[in-house]
């Protein structure tokens, strides 16, 4: 009867061992992924701060290229307002003439 029970305890202390075992195993498994986890946190991080640098750059173009949209623009109203400018000065320069004209045609009338 002794030797049943000093069995069994053993059985019971073998399959006790195991189960601890098997534990020690689990809990270094995960302590060699943890690290690896943190490592994919620290990817994904990294991965969102250069979407957001990107971002940022583009923002950045959008900016510059309405800035050169108004320059162009300004250059434009600049150019129409030479335009504007010339056109006034030849009808100016127009009416001198006739004027001349006008006053060449009183001098030749008796």
């Amino acid at each position: 009867m002794l030797l049943l029970l000093l069995l069994l305890l053993q059985l019971l202390l073998q399959r006790l061992l195991l189960l601890l075992l098997l534990l020690l195993l689990l809990l270094l498994l995960l302590l060699l992924l943890l690290p690896l986890l943190l490592l994919l946190l620290l990817l994904l991080l990294l991965l969102l701060l250069l979407l957001l640098l990107l971002l940022l750059v583009l923002q950045l173009l959008l900016l510059l290229l309405l800035l050169l949209l108004l320059l162009l623009m300004l250059l434009m109203l600049l150019l129409l307002l030479l335009l504007l400018l010339l056109l006034l000065l030849l009808l100016l320069l127009l009416l001198l003439l006739l004027l001349l004209l006008l006053l060449l045609l009183l001098m030749l009338l008796p």
